[in-house]
């Protein structure tokens, strides 16, 4: 149980140096996440600085508020319940966004097509694979996000972040633990703020060109057009999840409006009003039949959190 006067004193505290517009209370998470489901958070802040969400952290701690982080919302399903205490979510921070030599500074916030297309304005090759990743950059970091046969280890050179004490650090590219989808962010209860990005000279048309032939692919086998956290679940160990579940048969297996994309099986999406709900249902009976079928175990991608 949530102490609502802890709740009261923190949004008081905090909105000498946040703008109450950027405080939200009771704020449906469906309206900040790509899978337009998700009940409400006791308080959503939108910090546009490492100041503010230092602040925030530091007031949420000394009230024994517990506080949860999100970067854009794409890669999250929020149960239906809400999340309890304070929400952070990043894609607000846009301060940063530098390039010197062959590297790019980023705040957490940027949306990863942005960053993007900043490398290729800056003929700097080496992101393209990230341009249709829906999501921050930050998102992408905390999740090793990656497509194409790239990823952002790849590309990832330093992190800056804030702890759950509100304290500022950085590390250097070997001391940041990733791996398949895997990050030290993971477990460390640190927030990536701001990153570095070292890549290569290119020529800014072959740049573009390659861009958009990855955007183009996307539309023709991913189903933009729906809500959805992007692919459902990881990459089994030789295997592609997409293919095993349509294998399966399960194309269009559906609960309520959540449904297994009939364009590509990797997509659990809402075609309409789904509730978390519905949408675990369905991550479950996947899980369930294609263990049954082929005896692999599918891993959701997609990270679940709140309350039921």
């Amino acid at each position: 149980m949530i102490n609502k006067y802890a709740l009261t004193t923190f949004v008081s505290e905090l909105s000498n140096s946040v703008p109450m517009e950027r405080i939200l209370l009771d704020e449906p998470m469906s309206e900040h996440t790509t899978f337009a489901v998700g009940g409400p958070a006791d308080v959503l802040i939108l910090p546009e600085s490492v100041k503010e969400m230092s602040l925030a952290i530091r007031a949420a701690r000394r009230l024994e508020l517990p506080v949860t982080v999100l970067g854009g919302g794409s890669n999250v399903l929020v149960r239906d319940g809400g999340i309890r205490g304070v929400v952070i979510q990043l894609n607000t921070m846009t301060k940063v966004l530098a390039c010197h030599d062959r590297k790019i500074l980023a705040s957490a916030g940027y949306m990863l097509k942005d960053v993007c297309q900043f490398a290729q304005e800056n003929s700097l090759t080496g992101i393209e694979f990230a341009c249709g990743i829906p999501g921050t950059l930050g998102g992408a970091v905390f999740m090793n996000a990656g497509a194409y046969d790239g990823e952002m280890s790849h590309v990832v050179s330093r992190v800056r972040t804030v702890n759950s004490e509100g304290g500022v650090h950085t590390y250097d590219a070997p001391n940041l633990g990733f791996s398949y989808r895997q990050s030290r962010f993971q477990k460390s209860q640190e927030f990536v703020v701001e990153v570095e990005l070292t890549l290569r000279s290119g020529d800014p048309k072959e740049i573009q060109a390659r861009m958009d032939d990855l955007m183009n692919r996307r539309r023709s086998k991913q189903p933009l057009e729906m809500h959805s956290a992007g692919s459902t679940f990881k990459r089994p160990p030789g295997y592609f999840a997409g293919t095993l579940i349509d294998q399966t048969g399960l194309k269009g297996l559906s609960c309520g409006d959540a449904q297994v994309s009939m364009k590509h099986a990797g997509f659990v999406v809402n075609t309409g009003h789904a509730s978390a709900r519905d949408v675990l249902n369905v991550i479950h009976e996947v899980q369930k039949r294609v263990e049954k079928a082929h005896g692999v175990h599918l891993e959701p991608e997609v990270r679940i959190i709140g309350e039921d």
